[in-house]
């Protein structure tokens, strides 16, 4: 997905400039502009700014048309949308299916070792919960921290300040969901 290009189209559409989105979400018109051009690629963290800004959901920016008559109810790997910016060494959010038509937002999360969701800690409305398949992640809720496990997990009011960080030396994978989908 050209997630500049998606950007400057929503921005326009709801006529923001430059600047006032970027004055919206603590952010500077350059950077705004790079991400854009696709020069660079925004944090999880600072994409969720972007979009709470317009405001937008990042399942209804990420959204796919679900072009079938009858609801689509499997997915092959290759069908995820991806939802996070992905380069070398950053976060990778797959989404299944599209969210913005259900009541629940499923996420296939991998975090290579140092990657984390950005320095800003993410609010959103819901509820959302995780199993850590693999690795090790640290979770931070309301200031509270928790370095959770394969096999361990986590639940919280999503509007609670929040943060997720790969500190082992392996990649993370997370298995998680989120309801209403509002990420």
């Amino acid at each position: 997905m050209d997630i500049g290009h998606k950007l400057r189209t929503i921005r326009k559409q709801r006529g923001l400039s430059q600047r006032e989105l970027a004055a919206r979400a603590g952010l500077t018109n350059g950077t705004i502009s790079l991400i854009e051009k696709n020069r660079t690629s925004p944090s999880v963290a600072s994409l969720k700014s972007l979009l709470d800004a317009i405001p937008i959901s990042m399942a209804e920016f990420f959204s796919t048309l679900e072009e079938t008559e009858a609801p689509k109810v499997f997915y092959r790997a290759d069908e995820f949308t991806e939802v996070a910016p992905t380069r070398e060494g950053q976060v990778s959010l797959r989404q299944l299916g599209n969210a913005e038509h259900h009541a629940l937002q499923v996420l296939h999360e991998t975090y290579p070792a140092g990657a984390d969701t950005g320095p800003e800690l993410l609010t959103h409305e819901g509820e959302e919960a995780g199993i850590v398949v693999r690795g090790t992640m640290e979770v931070t809720v309301d200031g509270n921290v928790a370095v959770l496990k394969s096999g361990d997990g986590y639940l919280f009011d999503s509007r609670r300040p929040h943060r997720f960080r790969n500190i082992g030396e392996d990649v993370c994978e997370v298995v998680s969901a989120c309801t209403p989908p509002s990420f």
